[in-house]
């Protein structure tokens, strides 16, 4: 049945509802009263949206001066004869003032009331009470929208997203019915400019679907199950794969919609957020090159060329996420329009951007949802259109699957810790379920997929092949700990001649708690939970010793684009003397990978690459990854900035002024508590080196960072002979070898000490 014919039965249902009513209003009211009475449709009866099982919302509306007991009376002969008929009424009776009353109380009353219609009886009362409420709403409307939305986000918790929940609501999930209602709620206010035209089409296709459902099922009911799908699909003329997708689709569209308007909501409050101030233009706060924050969104600068400049959608997309903000819909679109991708290979500064804004946490759910309704995602990954908005078969699955991929990175972000390679990790969570898109087993498609994705992406082949094979045997975990026995030893054999080393092994075991958790509670059972871990604990002991870590001294937790930097540290230290000149020190800088190479030459000394991590953070840099060694006297640090065309002297005097003791460091560069709920984790890697003490630090990346744990190591007598410092998105991954007083490694009483020492200036 063609929209047209759908609506129109609505209106026929609404309609023949008015002809009962008004045949039973006309038997229970005596003549002399009609002046004083009306019946009231309200919601969708009001709005002659009436679908084949809906509620009839009806109010017997009467002036004061009509006795309760008439009133009461008059009800009873109103309401039995469409009981005895076996309809749904919601009924009420109240005068004017009490409605209003209960609008203001209320904001769902008062939504039903914007769309009351006189059905019988005294219809003039019936419009003043519309008027007296939409009056009151207006007035209101700027206070109370916080509790709409926040009621709104509760019932979003509860339903899930039309478009990428397991069995989606058409009323209550979000970009449902009920968001619609708000859509016109708000049009009413005159607050915000709403696309109600669209808004309106949207709602009333999916009062389609409901009219449908209603009419295969024979019952009252909003949720689209499966196995009602193909009789609903048959109804409307469609397959049912195209009418799950058409109504996620539906879904889709209406939750961007609301997210612009409420942004719009936000934008119109008054104070000191507002876009523009009196005599000034836009306010914005540069945050990247290119990219900018306006009103807590973030923005493209203006002039900024998207197709001249590749990785300037990352930046913002990165931005956005990693701050946990919106990125603005026009933005998105100008990316799409005219946004080139990064290359094939993409490089090192794209391929890292990337792994920032997927191990964003929360963040990259928002973000990354903006970047596909725009079609950016499709630029970087084409491969994503044949899973977007796909429902899963499982019935355990609460998401689809593009959804339930996002999930899964959010999580992993939560776990990169404990884990030695978190950009594998982060990767291999968004595409473990690729090959969903195609026919036949999804792990043995992905994985080739995956792997050809992320040698797309940069990664190098080993990288490549171990996402792949991440990719390959994300289920191998789980289903081996449920389908055999962990206490037969060839079990946890077996998994450990797939798996290959420990490293791995962490690297699934992440993923594989990641995406059960992004699953369902049901797929991450206390039982499947015990069972996961007792054959992960079994499996660690078929591996040997040294194949927990690579070789120490060459310490390869840190990407591969690093490498260029660790080795110019080898090849300076290496060379000739260096000329420190007048300052004591020199520093160099150069282009690098996007940014800048920082290369600071001095005398070796207890504390001097605290006094350099200071000058660096003073300086207002953002490192990405630094390398420190020392040789014949001379200590050399490199640093890879994300900010181009740094320039040297400033730096020099940032330097010059920590290392003259002309500058509050500590007061300065107070380290901020970490925002996220993971604990710091500091640990001594034993048997790493026979020379030095191995202290690994993984925790939240801040402003200050590396000069606290400098500063600390230094503080407790220690030396660093070499550090090894990385950044992935996020998180800091940074390692020093540590020599005490006499050269040596750190005395064993003196190593916990050590420990605790750096651990305590994380907060």
């Amino acid at each position: 049945m063609k929209s047209e014919q759908l609506a129109q039965r609505r209106r026929d249902h609404a309609l023949d509802m008015d002809r009962l009513l008004r045949q039973s209003f006309a038997h229970a009211v005596p003549a002399h009263l009609t002046g004083g009475l009306a019946l009231v449709a309200v919601g969708g009866y009001g709005r002659t949206e009436m679908s084949p099982f809906s509620d009839i919302d009806v109010v017997l509306l009467h002036d004061k001066a009509v006795g309760s007991d008439t009133v009461g009376e008059i009800a009873q002969q109103l309401w039995y004869p469409i009981w005895d008929q076996g309809l749904d009424l919601d009924h009420s009776v109240r005068d004017v003032e009490q409605m209003r009353a209960v609008a203001a109380d209320d904001y769902r009353a008062a939504f039903g009331m914007l769309d009351a219609r006189p059905v019988a009886g005294d219809h003039s009362m019936v419009l003043g009470l519309r008027s007296h409420v939409l009056n009151d709403w207006r007035k209101s409307a700027r206070h109370r929208l916080g509790q709409v939305r926040d009621d709104r986000l509760a019932r979003i918790e509860r339903s899930g997203w039309m478009a990428h929940t397991a069995i989606p609501d058409l009323k209550e999930s979000g970009g449902g019915l009920r968001d619609g209602v708000i859509m016109r709620a708000l049009v009413a206010t005159w607050l915000v400019d709403v696309p109600h035209v669209e808004s309106e089409a949207l709602r009333r296709s999916l009062l389609d679907v409901r009219d449908a459902l209603h009419t295969v099922t024979g019952k009252r009911g909003d949720k689209l199950t499966h196995d009602v799908i193909p009789e609903v699909a048959a109804a409307l003329g469609m397959g049912a794969e195209e009418l799950d997708l058409y109504v996620r689709s539906l879904g889709r569209r209406s939750a961007h919609l609301n997210a612009l308007v409420w942004r719009r909501v936000d934008e119109s409050k008054p104070g000191p957020n507002r876009r523009t101030r009196m005599g000034a233009g836009p306010k914005l706060d540069e945050v990247a090159p290119g990219v900018a924050i306006l009103d807590n969104e973030v923005v493209l600068g203006s002039g900024v060329d998207c197709a001249a400049d590749a990785e300037l959608p990352l930046r913002a997309a990165e931005a956005a996420a990693r701050r946990g903000l919106a990125l603005s819909t026009r933005s998105a679109a100008r990316m799409a329009q005219s946004m080139a991708v990064p290359g094939d290979p993409w490089p090192a500064t794209a391929r890292r951007l990337l792994v920032n804004l997927l191990a964003s946490g929360p963040g990259l759910v928002a973000v990354w949802d903006e970047l596909d309704y725009a079609g950016v995602i499709d630029r970087w990954l084409p491969e994503w259109a044949d899973i977007r908005l796909r429902g899963s078969s499982s019935p355990v699955h609460r998401f689809t699957v593009d959804r339930h991929s996002i999930e899964t990175c959010v999580l992993v972000s939560r776990q990169m810790r404990s884990v030695l390679r978190p950009d594998l990790l982060v990767v291999a969570a968004l595409l473990h379920d690729i090959g969903k898109g195609l026919p036949g087993d999804h792990s043995d498609l992905g994985a080739p997929l995956a792997q050809k994705i992320a040698t797309r992406w940069g990664f190098n082949p080993a990288d490549a092949a171990k996402i792949g094979q991440l990719v390959q045997w994300h289920l191998l975990l789980s289903t081996t700990a449920t389908r055999r026995d962990i206490e037969d030893p060839m079990t946890a054999a077996n998994v450990a001649e797939v798996v290959g080393d420990p490293n791995t092994l962490d690297l699934l075991a992440a993923l594989t708690e990641s995406d059960a958790r992004a699953t369902s509670a049901t797929a991450w059972s206390t039982w499947r939970a015990g069972l996961v871990k007792g054959l992960i604990a079994k499996t660690y002991d078929y591996f040997d010793a040294d194949t927990v870590n690579p070789d120490p001294e060459s310490y390869e937790g840190w990407p591969e684009s690093d490498v260029e930097a660790r080795d110019a540290a080898a090849d300076v230290v290496d060379g000739e003397p260096f000329d420190l000149g007048a300052r004591g020190f020199n520093v160099t800088v150069g282009p690098h990978l996007g940014g800048s190479l920082i290369r600071v030459t001095m005398p070796d000394r207890r504390g001097g690459m605290a006094d350099v991590g200071a000058g660096v953070a003073l300086a207002g840099l953002e490192v990405q990854s630094a390398r420190a060694s020392s040789k014949d006297g001379v200590a050399t640090s490199l640093w890879e900035v994300t900010r181009d065309n740094v320039d040297p002297k400033t730096l020099g005097d940032r330097l010059r002024s920590v290392l003259d003791g002309n500058v509050d460091v500590a007061a300065r560069l107070r380290l901020h508590t970490s925002t996220d709920s993971i604990a710091t984790l500091v640990r001594v890697l034993l048997d790493r080196s026979s020379t030095a003490s191995v202290i690994e630090v993984r925790t939240q990346d801040r402003r200050g960072l590396v000069w606290a744990v400098c500063r600390a190591i230094a503080d407790s007598g220690c030396e660093i002979r070499s550090a090894h410092l990385s950044t992935y998105g996020p998180e800091a991954r940074d390692v020093f070898y540590v020599v005490g007083p006499d050269g040596g490694p750190v005395a064993p009483e003196l190593l916990e000490s050590l420990k605790q020492d750096v651990a305590r200036v994380l907060p």
